[in-house]
Formats: C-alpha cells, sequence, structure tokens
C-alpha cells in the first residue's frame, strides 16, 4: 500500500479545495465532516474571509456544519497558494463558462493549475472536479503539473472525478451522491477513489480513464438538455395543436417503464446543462464529427426565452394590450425553483427581451432580492403585494417557487403566463395561460 493511500486511511492527510464556490465549498466542508484538516483556496477575499469568520454563503452547506468545523480548527481559507505546499491532495473546483464565442473557457482551470504547480511535492494526488471537455486533465492539466518536474503516475497521482451538485435537492447533497473517478493510470485512480470513499457515504464508480469520466459527465448533462429540447418542442407543436403538454406529460408518465417525465420552460439555466453540450459539439469538431440531434436541441433550448416573450404578446393581444408600454411582473428570477441560484437562468434573458420590446418589467423572487447580470445590478419588489398584481398587465411565472403564494396571484392579477405550471393548482383558471 503506497504511502500516501495509508495516510487517506489514517485520515493523516491535509485535504485542499480550490474554488469555493457552489461545488468546492460542500466538497470541503464534507472533507473537514469526515475528520480530515481541510484547506480552502480561492482568489476571491470575500469567500476567504467568509469562511474564516463561519459565515455561509452556499445553499448545500448546513450553516452550523461550516461554523463547528472552521471554530474546530479542520477547515480555513486562504487566497495564498504557498499553503498547496502543505496539502497531500488537492481538488480543483472551479468555474468552467462559455467565452463570448460560445467556446469553453478553461482558464480558471489553467490558472489554478499553474497556481499549484510551484507548491507540489513527491506523493501527491491532484482531482479536478471541474466539468469539461474530454482530454482536459491529460492534455492541459498533466503538462503543466508536471512543469514541476515531478512525472504523473510516477511521483504524483493525477485524476478526474466530476461534480454532481444538484442545488436545492432535499434528497441528494454532496455526501450521498455516487462519484465516479478515473484516474491516468491505475494506482491515481486507486488513491483518488481512496479519498472519496473516505469522505463520502455513497459508493465510488472506479473507470479505466479521465476521458471516460469527463465523457460521462458530459453524457448526464447532455441527456438532460436533449431531452428537455424535446419536450420544449412538443410544447411549442401542443400550442398551435390547441393540446395541454403537461397534461400529456402526466399522461405518459402514468407508464411504470420506458419514459422518464422531463418539463418544458422558458429555457436552460445553471452552469452544467445548457453549457456542457457546447464543450462535446466544440470537442467533436477536432475529430471531424458534428453532434447533430445535440445541436438541435441546444437550438431549440435557446430560442425559448424568445418564444415565450412571443407567447406573453399573444397573451397581451387577446386583452388588447401592446407589448410596448405594458407592465410586466416576472416571478422568479433563479434557474429552477426553491434556490437562489441565477446562473444562466433563462428568466434573465426572457427579461431582456420583454425589454427590448417596450415592456416596463419589474420582478420578484422571494430567493433573489437582486441580482447582477452584463454588468448591472437589479432590485426585485420586496414583497409580492394585491397592489403589484393589480399594477401589471400580465404576471409572467418564470420560476416554480413553492413558498408563493399562487392563490393570491390568480385573484388579483390580471392576466398570468405560468411558463413552469406552478399555478396547476389553482382551481380558477380563467386569466391564467400555459406554456
Amino acid at each position: 500500500m503506497s504511502i500516501l493511500k495509508q495516510k487517506i486511511k489514517d485520515r493523516s492527510v491535509t485535504l485542499g479545495v480550490v474554488g469555493l464556490g457552489y461545488v468546492g465549498l460542500p466538497l470541503a466542508v464534507e472533507k473537514a465532516k469526515a475528520g480530515f484538516f481541510v484547506i480552502g483556496f480561492d482568489i476571491q477575499e470575500e469567500k476567504v474571509s467568509m469562511v474564516n469568520q463561519g459565515t455561509n454563503y452556499i445553499g448545500d452547506v448546513v450553516t452550523h456544519d461550516l461554523e463547528e468545523i472552521v471554530h474546530s480548527g479542520h477547515l480555513r481559507a486562504t487566497s495564498d497558494f504557498a499553503a498547496v505546499a502543505s496539502c497531500d491532495c488537492v481538488c480543483i473546483a472551479v468555474p468552467t463558462p462559455l467565452d463570448e464565442h460560445q467556446q469553453p473557457d478553461i482558464s480558471y482551470v489553467r490558472s489554478s493549475a499553474e497556481s499549484i504547480t510551484p507548491y507540489m511535492h513527491k506523493d501527491m494526488l491532484i482531482v479536478l472536479e471541474s466539468t469539461t471537455y474530454p482530454g482536459t486533465t491529460e492534455e492541459l492539466l498533466r503538462p503543466i503539473l508536471e512543469t514541476s518536474g515531478l512525472k504523473c503516475g510516477v511521483d504524483f497521482y493525477l485524476a478526474f472525478s466530476p461534480e454532481r451538485v444538484d442545488p436545492g435537492n432535499a434528497v441528494y447533497k454532496t455526501r450521498n451522491t455516487p462519484k465516479v473517478v478515473g484516474g491516468v493510470t491505475p494506482e491515481c485512480t486507486d488513491i483518488a477513489a481512496t479519498l472519496y470513499e473516505a469522505v463520502l457515504e455513497a459508493p465510488v464508480h472506479r473507470v479505466s480513464s479521465p476521458a471516460v469520466a469527463e465523457m460521462e459527465k458530459i453524457l448526464e448533462n447532455t441527456y438532460r438538455n436533449v431531452n428537455i429540447g424535446l419536450i420544449n418542442e412538443l410544447a411549442i407543436l401542443c400550442d398551435r395543436m390547441g393540446i395541454n403538454i403537461w397534461e400529456v406529460i402526466d399522461a405518459a408518465k402514468s407508464k411504470p417503464y420506458g419514459f422518464q417525465a422531463f418539463y418544458p420552460g422558458p429555457g436552460l439555466g445553471g452552469h452544467c446543462i445548457p453549457l456542457d453540450p457546447y464543450y462535446l459539439s466544440w470537442k467533436a469538431r477536432e475529430f471531424g464529427f458534428h453532434t447533430s440531434m445535440i445541436e438541435s436541441s441546444m437550438i431549440i433550448n435557446d430560442r425559448m426565452p424568445e418564444y415565450c416573450c412571443q407567447r406573453a404578446m399573444r397573451a397581451l393581444n387577446e386583452h388588447r394590450k401592446a407589448m410596448n408600454g405594458a407592465k410586466i411582473l416576472v416571478l422568479g428570477v433563479a434557474y429552477k425553483q426553491d434556490i437562489e441560484d441565477y446562473r444562466e437562468s433563462p428568466a434573465l434573458r426572457v427579461i431582456d427581451c420583454l425589454k427590448a420590446q417596450g415592456a416596463q418589467v419589474t420582478y420578484y423572487d422571494p430567493y433573489v432580492p437582486a441580482y447582477r447580470y452584463e454588468g448591472e445590478t437589479t432590485q426585485g419588489l420586496p414583497a409580492l403585494t394585491p397592489e403589484a398584481l393589480r399594477g401589471s398587465d400580465l404576471v409572467m411565472v418564470t420560476a416554480a417557487h413553492t413558498n408563493v403564494d399562487y392563490n393570491l396571484v390568480a385573484e388579483h392579477a390580471p392576466l398570468i403566463f405560468d411558463t413552469k405550471n406552478a399555478m396547476r393548482n389553482v382551481t380558477q383558471r380563467e386569466n391564467i395561460r400555459l406554456l
């Protein structure tokens, strides 16, 4: 048994986590709760300060857990990468967004690797968790790390283990979600799997290479993207045919096998599902391959915010109202229900589209009192009141938050366009239009 593997089993290693966001902070907390000493790294001093004070800023982290492990000394944060020298294992969990040309921006991964490299030492494990295109670990990360003079698979261990974080999921958290691990060598895989087995309550699935693990993560999210694209296209068709797509889905999911329900909406949000297919289609072109079905679903999903604006315009026309000058109240800017995360939220594009058509837009979201988008900060309504509802020409539901009083909305709003079927339990529906 290698020295590092034994130290992991003994919990005598120090673990590092680079990136203290939606993935990194929950991961750091779980590692500390498992009895390891953890150092969190982030270039944002505000996050570093908040962690060191035990102040939580991530919804899926239990505030009491964070306070307890910080005060016990099991977790501390820093922006000084020199502390990597005292770590035995480092996980990289930084953002991998798209650039302005819809191509992968891996600058955060590259920067993290370059920051780690000067402080690497023998018998060290590096794991990339950031979602990225197949080949990143071996083609980008490994050459940078080997500029340290250490050889991968001989002097240090390198693996990819995709993050599986579903913000707001009440059942599956970091601790109980199965993990996939693929190392550059079999020993790299074994060391990385040993680490996660020591931290998590869920099983660890080992694969033969980082590329398999990277593609597996892309498959997870592309699967959702394609199926949501299918249901969004059917929603557009059902509208033309005068058929309720939501009733169709309810009927279809009565089948106990061979069908999984997906639902339409104003578009896709979050860091993974809208972005990952772009990573795959970009990488596929290197091999002269076009992901035609995947790209078709991306086109459908990308046009949903504009389609919802057109539907809103149609609803207003039915009431002899023009979009230009109409007062529209948007309910929900988070990318899904009951969370405060609005990354890549389609509601923001819906708002842009409404404003471009001359509408006067306000919004209410109980989880997002204000949001920053394209350099500007927008404040939401402090409360959802009968006066605000009555003063709107149209209320547009773009997130199905469960703590919104939809009966109040139905009672006071003159016209409602519900893109999420959030008001399905409201009985008086004369003023409600469904996507």
